[in-house]
């Protein structure tokens, strides 16, 4: 009798162990395929997204339609965006995956950005009337900071085929492509590079909502 206990607690706990595995497996096979969890530890794409929130990355998002100006990507910067610095220390501007949380190594390489430029376009700042000017039109940007101008630097880019130029909503503490004028590749970050879009905004409590690719947000 207290042997096939012995037997039924040893098949018990590994059929524990096995929940406990396939558990695992399938979040990364989630995380590596169709959505992912990240944290905003910087106050770049204010007010979309504040520094705290943890937001619901979708890796489909451009699986059925193009990256269009307006929408918010979040992308591996390596190659591109990692020898940004700031004051606050290297890559202080990038976004953490959820996989810290579980013990892995993050990648600290990712970055959440606004699309200003796709392929063919001409990106200037500013115009006469201080705005940015997208192919010889004045771009009104609804979704910048408040009391923020569209950029301090002023700058001319034409965005050749399979890049993009990217900049923060908060354009004042933002590290972006302006940054990376002077560096290889002048700041423009390849298609191939993009992960996803915020789809939701899942924490704090206060803040849940979703956010659509174009970076307007449904409280």
């Amino acid at each position: 009798m207290t042997q096939a206990k012995r037997q039924s607690r040893k098949l018990g706990w590994r059929f524990v162990f096995l929940a406990v595995a396939l558990i695992f497996v399938f979040l990364a096979l989630v995380r590596n395929v169709w959505v992912d969890v990240y944290y905003i530890p910087s106050e770049s794409m204010e007010p979309l997204l504040l520094a705290g929130d943890r937001v619901l990355v979708s890796r489909t998002a451009f699986a059925t339609q193009p990256i269009e100006r307006g929408d918010v990507v979040v992308f591996d910067g390596r190659g591109s965006f990692r020898p940004l610095k700031s004051g606050a220390g290297d890559l202080a501007d990038g976004i953490v995956a959820a996989g810290q949380w579980l013990g892995f190594v993050p990648n600290n390489n990712v970055y959440v950005k606004r699309v200003l430029g796709v392929a063919g376009d001409t990106v200037k700042c500013c115009s006469a009337s201080g705005l940015l000017e997208i192919n010889g039109v004045p771009v009104t940007e609804s979704y910048l900071y408040p009391g923020d101008e569209p950029s301090a630097l002023t700058f001319e880019v034409s965005v050749p085929q399979g890049k993009l130029w990217l900049m923060g909503d908060h354009r004042s503490v933002s590290l972006d492509s302006r940054s990376l004028l002077g560096a290889p590749g002048g700041g423009l970050i390849s298609t191939s590079r993009v992960i996803g879009s915020p789809i939701a905004n899942v924490w704090p409590l206060g803040r849940i909502h979703a956010i659509y690719s174009d970076g307007t947000a449904l409280p």
